[in-house]
């Protein structure tokens, strides 16, 4: 039993657009009220336990919404992201697991958001809000990763080395087929270009003769060039 004036809220459950009914000091109380039109809900350093009420997430007015230093446990809820107009979300110090929901990636007016000492995991959805919150935020969840935190998820290194390998290997295989067909086409290319010409020149008389008159006015060129040029450096040097 609480001390005289001891104030424990022990669980709360919201119905959206009808009541909301909060037990206080043994008592059930409801409260008929357009709970739609709530802009903040501050419900920190109590003792509240049990999961997230997935209600909370119909209230679509809602601009703030504390729930830190409690005894909270399950996941966030998932379809928390609906919660448009959210500027302040404060779930630090409970003992929440699983994932953070995708959906929070649309939550475009988030400027607060404090998740730090749960037992959150998995990759941080990404979002120019959420990545821009201080990692201090986060802090307390040892298998949560991804950005704004250095830790990489498993698979962020792994997924990019295998990738430059292949393409790697694929570039080597490429090249050496290069080369080879080269070869085998310069050789071919060679072979069937000198034989036409050889035998050119064995079957037609007249291209033979004129084929070996101009090799031979070729060489008596070359040789007079050659001679005068020794001659005439003879001439420098004496």
């Amino acid at each position: 039993m609480p001390s005289p004036g001891h104030h424990c809220i022990t669980t709360v459950a919201f119905t959206v657009h009808r009541k909301s009914v909060i037990e206080w000091k043994g008592y059930e109380r409801e409260f008929i009220k357009n709970l739609g039109l709530l802009k903040s809900i501050d419900l920190s350093s109590n003792n509240l336990t049990g999961q997230i009420p997935y209600e909370v997430t119909k209230l679509y007015g809602l601009r703030a919404l504390n729930l830190s230093k409690n005894g909270l446990h399950g996941e966030i809820p998932e379809k928390i992201g609906q919660l448009k107009q959210l500027e302040t979300l404060d779930l630090s110090r409970n003992n929440l697991s699983g994932e953070m929901p995708l959906s929070m990636s649309g939550m475009n007016f988030l400027n607060h958001l404090d998740v730090s000492y749960n037992s959150l995991s998995g990759r941080i959805p990404s979002s120019t809000q959420l990545q821009s919150i201080d990692p201090s935020r986060y802090i307390g969840n040892p298998r949560l990763c991804g950005p704004p935190l250095t830790k990489k998820c498993h698979g962020d290194d792994e997924s990019k080395v295998p990738h430059v390998i292949a393409e790697s290997e694929d570039g080597g295989e490429d090249t050496d087929e290069f080369w080879g067909w080269f070869y085998i086409g310069g050789g071919t290319g060679f072979a069937t270009g000198f034989w036409i010409a050889c035998g050119a020149l064995l079957l037609n008389r007249r291209g033979r003769h004129a084929f070996f008159h101009f090799y031979d006015r070729c060489k008596d060129l070359v040789y007079v060039k050659v001679m005068v040029f020794f001659a005439n450096l003879q001439r420098v040097e004496m």
